[in-house]
This record gives C-alpha cells, structure tokens and sequence, in this order.
C-alpha cells in the first residue's frame, strides 16, 4: 500500500468510527426540532469550514472553483447531504437508530451499482448476489415494519449519491465542503429568521444546549472532510467495504439505548451481514 493510499485508508476509517457514534450526540440533544438541529449543522459548520480553508490558505481554489462547472455539482452534493443530515437527525431522534444502521449498511452494495452502471467497474457473480441479498433484505425489513423502509433508502441513496459526486468533482475536501455550507446557508439564515418572527426558540434551553449546538460544526466538518480525503485516494468499491464500520457502531448503538430486534428483524440483518460477508470475501 503506498502512502497517499495507507492516507486514504486512515481517514476513511476516522470518518466512519465518527458517524458510527453520531447517535449518541444526537440523543444528548433530542429534545431539539430535528429541523433546528440541521439549521445549527449548517451554521456552525461554516466557521469550521473557512477556518480550515484559511489554515491550508486555500482562497484562490475557492474563488475559482465558484466560476466552474464543479460549482453545480458541489450544489446538487449539498442539497443531498441536507437531506441526508435532516434524515438522520430525525431516525435518530425518533429511536429508529437500527432501521438507520440498515440504510448504512446498504449503502456499500449500492456503491457497487453505482460503480457498475457509472464508472464501468465490472461486477462479477458473487457482487450481485451480495446485491440480491441486500434487496432481499430491503423486502423482509419491509413485512417487519408493515411499511417501505424509507429511512434506510433516503440515508443510502443520498449518500450513496453524495460519495459519487464528490469522487468525481476534482477539489480540496476543505474548499468543497466550505463551499455547500456557503450553498446551504441562505436556508438556516432563512429557517431561523422565520422561527424568531413566529417568537419560537430555535436555540435551546440554555448555554448547555447552545454548546452542544455549535459543537455541530465540527463534528459535522471533521467526518466529511476525512471521507473527501479517503474517496479521492481510495477505490470506489474499496471505501464500499470500509464503510460496514459505521453501520455496525450504529447497530449496536441501537441496542444499547433500548432497540428491539424483532425476529423478522433480525433475518433482515441477517440477510444484510451474509450480503456483507459475501461481498467482502470476494472482494478480498
């Protein structure tokens, strides 16, 4: 492995332990509108962002990226990862951390896809039945929950999305994500300006809930730059296989704050963890 490679890898996998554990920051503040929540993501993130475009002094990049064809890509990349954030916050806050972890975890087989349909990476037999195995999946957690599991496909098609743009648009990871915080502002400035007029507190109960709030920034920024810098060095497959890290913290995340795991749930991670087995095998 070489050492822009072993970066990669490094990165990747700190980008991953932090998202596994993001529902344990998100339960601290669950009190909070997930809406509220998302606008503070977004507020905060963008002295953390600019902090780290200044630190690298990375302006020029910036201000030229804002006269390229990259700037509608990095725009379409910020409304999917809104959505994805605004996703999440929300499972989370409403205990439905595991059907989240599900969406993670088919997050990698469609990678896969991805690579297969758009960037022409052969599949071979075993990485479509590690496929089919994941759409099964997605039809038994189906009959479990009585209902479409559209928490798991928003957070895996968003992402899944997110990862591919960003892999294709050729840009410091600190100068695109400033760049859709500066994209996404607008709407919190929006979001909170209406919320003061109605006379309703989007800021919390007090300087504690205020805190972990503008802690948001930072721990937004730190994973997504980590992942930029480990999809631009890694294969796309490759980061497909790391990210089954996340998802496993989040599961048993779910167990330890009181999730059952049905016995029709159960054979949907069954299922997915005997997608993950085969994929990885082959793969290796």
């Amino acid at each position: 492995m070489t050492p822009d490679k072993r970066f990669g890898f490094i990165a990747g996998m700190g980008a991953y332990f932090i998202w596994g554990l993001l529902p344990l920051y998100f339960k601290l503040i669950g009190h909070i509108a997930p809406t509220d929540i998302l606008a503070h993501r977004i507020l905060w993130s963008l002295p953390t962002g600019l902090i780290l475009v200044a630190f690298a002094n990375r302006w020029n990049e910036l201000w030229r990226m804002l006269r390229t064809r990259a700037a509608f890509w990095l725009l379409l990349s910020a409304v999917l990862i809104a959505a994805n954030w605004l996703t999440y916050i929300w499972a989370v806050t409403q205990s439905r951390v595991m059907e989240a972890s599900l969406g993670y975890y088919m997050n990698p087989l469609v990678n896969v896809a991805v690579g297969a349909i758009f960037l022409s990476e052969k599949l071979r037999r075993w990485q479509w039945l590690a496929v089919g195995l994941a759409t099964l999946a997605v039809v038994v957690e189906t009959f479990a929950l009585g209902r479409l599991p559209w928490v798991a496909l928003v957070l895996c098609l968003t992402f899944a999305s997110y990862a591919f743009i960003r892999r294709q648009v050729q840009i410091d990871s600190r100068v695109g994500f400033t760049f859709e915080v500066l994209v996404l502002i607008p709407a919190a400035l929006i979001w909170f300006g209406s919320a003061l007029q109605s006379g309703r507190n989007a800021f919390g109960n007090d300087g504690v809930d205020l805190f972990f709030l503008m802690l948001s920034g930072p721990i937004t920024a730190t994973p997504l730059i980590l992942f930029a810098l480990s999809a631009k060095r890694l294969r796309f497959s490759t980061i497909g296989i790391m990210q089954y890290m996340g998802p496993s913290l989040q599961f048993l995340v779910a167990l330890a704050l009181g999730e059952h795991l049905t016995p029709l749930r159960a054979v949907t991670f069954a299922l997915i963890w005997l997608a993950v087995l085969v994929f990885s095998v082959d793969a290796f």
